[in-house]
């Protein structure tokens, strides 16, 4: 099962809005096929698992087959990965966890089972669900799992007040950011960061075969038509109010408006995630100025903070997030470390709200 974690791996920048899934198959003690999810529209990782071993000239009956999710059930853009299992006549398959996908949630093991088939499930489990956090985020609740990226000094200070903060943290710790929006199906940050920082918002320091969707809150439309994060089109805008014209003008370049305001003519932040987990985005990585990012935390979008922390000081500048003082310490935000590791010169820590 780890090495079907490993390989579901590689499909880390490639199958969304499916999940990341890989699957090795083992017969004799011996490994005979593997695979991980292809593009959208191509092959899932059980029948390319069952490819490889076909190419090699392995015969696959009885053989035991290690998936990191429960194979599906449904007809969807492909056949059912748990029909070509059936009819590959396997003897087991051990999946690490079910998929809470309406249209399979548990039919396909059942399925399995129903054609005599040895099932399991609960292996490496939390690994697999950290491999596909944004996928079941998005098929419990509607919205992507949301990752908000901050860099900072050790006293919390994410820009001088004159808005300079290339570079706070190294190198190592800027390409490794890259890595996570590569993930991500999304990158959105605010209208004010988009007015200092002119930013292109798309992943440069490493290789990556397709560029994440990226997405502005503007509420008054006051984006440039000339903002570097416009170039090339397929930019979704979202704003509190409309205008006819200055929407014509994004869409004329190849970007999308979508206005969703809330009470106080804002936008709606809660109502976008709804949106985004329409669009199919499983994982949103935020970029953005300390407003947004207090807005994000206060109205409850946000589920976990990605923070580099540069082992320097700053004293009065910007934070990192713009919350209300609060009267008592019940009252604050709680969060869980999740992972801390050193990257470079830098801290990364990831920590999850409670």
């Amino acid at each position: 099962m780890r090495l079907a974690l490993e390989m579901a791996a590689k499909g880390m920048y490639t199958t969304a809005p499916n999940p990341r899934v890989g699957c090795v198959i083992v017969k004799d003690n011996r490994i005979i096929g593997m695979g991980h999810t292809q593009p959208v529209g191509h092959a899932h990782a059980e029948v390319q698992a069952l490819n490889d071993a076909a190419d090699k000239g392995f015969e696959v009956e009885g053989a035991t087959v290690y998936v990191t999710l429960e194979p599906c059930s449904h007809h969807g853009r492909t056949p059912p990965c748990a029909d070509a299992l059936i009819k590959a006549r396997v003897g087991r398959v051990v999946a690490a966890i079910g998929d809470p996908n309406p249209l399979v949630a548990g039919q396909g093991m059942a399925r399995l089972e129903a054609a005599g088939i040895q099932v399991a499930r609960g292996v490496l489990e939390e690994e697999a669900r950290e491999m596909n956090i944004g996928f079941l985020q998005r098929m419990q609740h509607g919205r992507p799992w949301v990752r908000m990226k901050a860099a900072a000094t050790l006293d919390g200070k994410t820009a001088l007040h004159n808005g300079i903060s290339q570079w706070i943290t190294g190198d190592e710790a800027r390409a490794d950011g890259h890595a996570w929006r590569a993930r991500a199906c999304a990158i959105l940050t605010g209208i004010g960061t988009v007015m200092e920082d002119d930013p292109q918002l798309t992943v440069r320091a490493i290789d990556t075969p397709r560029q994440p969707l990226r997405i502005v809150i503007d509420s008054r439309l006051q984006i440039s038509p000339h903002a570097r994060v416009l170039e090339g089109g397929g930019t979704l805008i979202v704003a509190a109010q409309a205008n006819p014209e200055k929407e014509a003008v994004l869409r004329d370049s190849g970007n999308e408006v979508i206005v969703l305001a809330n009470a106080q003519g804002k936008v709606a932040l809660p109502a976008l995630m709804e949106e985004l987990g329409r669009r199919q985005i499983n994982e949103l990585h935020v970029e953005a100025g300390f407003k947004l990012n207090g807005s994000l935390i206060r109205e409850g979008c946000v589920d976990e903070l990605l923070v580099y922390l540069a082992p320097s000081l700053l004293g009065d500048a910007q934070g990192m997030f713009d919350l209300p003082p609060l009267e008592d310490l019940e009252q604050r935000h709680q969060l869980s470390f999740h992972d801390i590791k050193r990257i470079g010169a830098d801290l990364r820590i990831l920590a999850r709200f409670s």
